[in-house]
């Protein structure tokens, strides 16, 4: 059975003024998440605010209990990594139908 895990993590970015730092932000986050996970990472939604960084974490596995222990991990890490204020995360997780 195939699984996929979708994880939506959203930050606020007090006092960021610039697209330069927002970037810096990000790139740093998605580089250490890849690293370490082995996962797809990428911005979305958020691409026109300074002050909001919205990520989406993707991974495919046969397991479901391996995918939400992934997660789960991936989710302390950001939290544990990034010294912005988390403000909403989200775990979906999709099966494929017989």
């Amino acid at each position: 059975m195939l699984a996929i895990a979708i994880l939506t993590v959203e930050y606020c970015l007090h006092g960021n003024d610039s697209l330069k730092g927002k970037r810096r932000i990000a790139n740093s986050l998605k580089q250490k998440v890849r690293n370490t996970f082995n996962v797809s990472i990428a911005e979305v939604d958020t691409e026109n605010s300074l002050t909001r960084l919205k990520l989406a974490v993707v991974s495919p596995s046969n397991s479901e209990q391996h995918l939400q222990s992934r997660m789960d991990k991936c989710l302390a890490m950001m939290e544990a990594i990034c010294s912005e204020e988390m403000i909403f995360s989200d775990l979906q997780i999709f099966h494929e139908e017989p």
